[in-house]
C-alpha cells in the first residue's frame, strides 16, 4: 500500500513537472515563433518586390558586381562571426561559447535581397534560419537561460524560420532537430522545436504572402517494378546532390585561395555572373526559380537545367553571395527528376515531386524531415515514393552537405565509422 501511493506521488510530481516545462515552452515558443514568423514574412515579401522589380528592369544585373561590393564590405565591416550563416548556428549549439549576434538578422536580409535583387543565384530558407536563429539566442541572454535550454532556444529559431519561409511546419520542427547531428535526432527538444514551428508558420501565414503550391495528379500503385525505378532515381538525387555540395565548397576555397580580400570576391564573382547572364540571353537560372521549379510538374524541361542551376548558385554562394542553399536545390531537383522521365518509367510530376525533396535530403542531411516535407507539400499519397528517394539519396550523397559544421554522430555506413564525432568538412574519405 506505502509502495502504491509512493508510486502516484511520482507520478503526480512528473506530471507538473511536465505541465511547467510545457507552459515554460509555450510562452518562449509563442515569442520565437512569432518573431521568426514575421522575420520570414518580410523575407518573402520584400524578395517577391526584388524579383519583380529586377525581371523589368533586366538592366540591374549588369550593377551585379556593385552589389556584390555593398554586401561584402557591409559583412566585412559589421559581420565578424554572421559571416558563418548556418554553420554558426549549429557550432553555437554544440559548443556554445557566445551569444549569436542580434546583427545576423539584418544583415543576412539585406545581403539577401541585395542577391535577388541584382541577379545572383541563391534561396532564401538560410536567411529565414539564420535571423530566427538570431532572435531566438537573444532570449538566451536576456532571460539568463542555463546552456541546455539556450540549445533548445536555438532549436526553436531554426525550426521557427524553417517552418515558416516554406509553410512547412511538420518538416521544419523535424528540420531542427535532423541538422544538428547527422544520423542522429535530438529527442530532448522535440516539443519546443513543434511548438515554435507551428507557430512560426502560423504568424506568417497572417502577413500578405503566398506560399508556392505544388500538384502531383497522379501517383500510382507502388510494386516491386517501380520501387526499384524510385531507388534508383534516388541514387542519381543523392549523386546531384554530392555535386551541389562539393561544388559550392570547391568555388567558395577557390575564391578564398585566390582573393584575400574579402568584399573584392563578390565584386569579381559578380562580374563573372552578369557576363554569363548577358551571353546566355536567359534570367531562367538566377534567383529562386520558383517559374521553373513550378514549370518542371507540368511541361518537359531541358536535361541540362539542373546542372546550369547547380553551377550558377554553387557560383554564386562561393563568391560571398548571402542567401540561402535550398530553394536552388529544389529547383535542381525538380528539373532533374523531369529530365528522368526518359529514363525511369514513373509519371514526371511524380519524378519532380521525388527530386524537389530528395536533393534537398541528400544536400542537408535530413531525409526525415524532407519526407515530412513531401507529404504536407504534395500529399501523403505519394509519400512512401518520396521517404524511399529521400532515404536513397540522403545515403547516396556521401559525407558531404552544405552545412560543413555539421557533426557527424552516426556515420551513414559502419565502413566510415572512423568518421564518427567529426564534422563533415574533416570527413575525408
Amino acid at each position: 500500500m506505502i509502495r502504491k501511493l509512493r508510486r502516484t506521488r511520482l507520478f503526480e510530481i512528473e506530471q507538473c513537472i511536465n505541465l511547467l516545462f510545457l507552459c515554460k515552452w509555450l510562452f518562449l515558443g509563442s515569442i520565437v515563433g512569432a518573431l521568426a514568423g514575421s522575420a520570414s514574412a518580410i523575407l518573402l515579401i520584400s524578395l517577391d518586390q526584388a524579383t519583380d522589380f529586377r525581371e523589368n528592369n533586366l538592366w540591374i544585373i549588369a550593377l551585379l558586381p556593385i552589389g556584390g561590393l555593398i554586401s561584402g564590405l557591409l559583412y566585412y565591416h559589421f559581420g565578424q562571426r554572421s559571416e558563418k550563416g548556418n554553420n554558426l548556428l549549429l557550432e553555437e549549439y554544440h559548443h556554445a561559447e557566445q551569444t549569436i549576434p542580434l546583427r545576423m538578422a539584418p544583415l543576412v536580409l539585406i545581403g539577401t535581397i541585395i542577391t535577388h535583387l541584382f541577379g545572383g543565384s541563391a534561396g532564401r530558407e538560410g536567411t529565414a534560419v539564420q535571423m530566427g536563429g538570431a532572435l531566438s539566442d537573444q532570449f538566451g541572454k536576456w532571460f539568463k537561460l542555463n546552456a541546455h535550454d539556450r540549445k533548445i532556444i536555438i532549436v526553436m529559431g531554426i525550426s521557427a524560420g524553417f517552418a515558416s519561409v516554406f509553410g512547412t511546419p511538420l518538416a521544419g520542427a523535424i528540420f531542427a532537430l535532423e541538422v544538428l547531428v547527422l544520423g542522429k535526432i535530438r529527442y530532448e527538444a522535440i516539443l519546443p522545436s513543434f511548438i515554435a514551428a507551428v507557430i512560426g508558420n502560423y504568424v506568417c501565414n497572417l502577413w500578405p504572402i503566398d506560399h508556392s503550391h505544388y500538384h502531383i495528379p497522379f501517383v500510382p500503385e507502388l510494386t516491386p517494378t517501380r520501387l526499384a525505378w524510385t531507388a534508383a532515381a534516388g541514387i542519381l538525387f543523392g549523386l546531384a546532390a554530392m555535386l551541389f555540395s562539393k561544388s559550392t565548397h570547391g568555388f567558395g576555397s577557390l575564391f578564398k585561395k585566390h582573393i584575400g580580400y574579402a568584399p573584392a570576391r563578390p565584386l569579381i564573382g559578380g562580374a563573372v555572373l552578369a557576363i554569363i547572364i548577358y551571353f546566355i540571353g536567359t534570367t531562367k537560372y538566377i534567383g529562386l526559380g520558383i517559374p521553373t521549379i513550378e514549370a518542371s510538374f507540368v511541361d518537359s524541361m531541358n536535361s541540362y537545367d539542373f546542372l546550369i542551376k547547380i553551377a550558377f548558385t554553387a557560383f554564386t554562394i562561393g563568391a560571398g553571395f548571402k542567401g540561402g542553399e535550398v530553394t536552388p536545390l529544389f529547383f535542381i531537383g525538380a528539373t532533374l527528376g523531369n529530365a528522368m522521365v526518359w529514363l525511369i518509367p514513373l509519371p514526371m510530376p511524380l519524378l519532380a515531386g521525388m527530386g524537389f525533396v530528395a536533393v534537398f535530403a541528400g544536400a542537408t542531411n535530413t531525409p526525415i524531415a524532407c519526407t515530412l516535407m513531401g507529404i504536407e507539400l504534395f500529399g501523403a499519397d505519394c509519400g512512401v515514393y518520396v521517404a524511399i528517394a529521400c532515404v536513397v539519396a540522403y545515403l547516396f550523397s556521401g559525407h558531404t552537405g552544405i552545412y560543413s559544421s555539421q557533426i557527424i554522430g552516426a556515420p551513414k555506413h559502419r565502413f566510415y565509422k572512423k568518421f564518427k564525432g567529426l564534422h563533415l568538412k574533416d570527413a575525408k574519405h
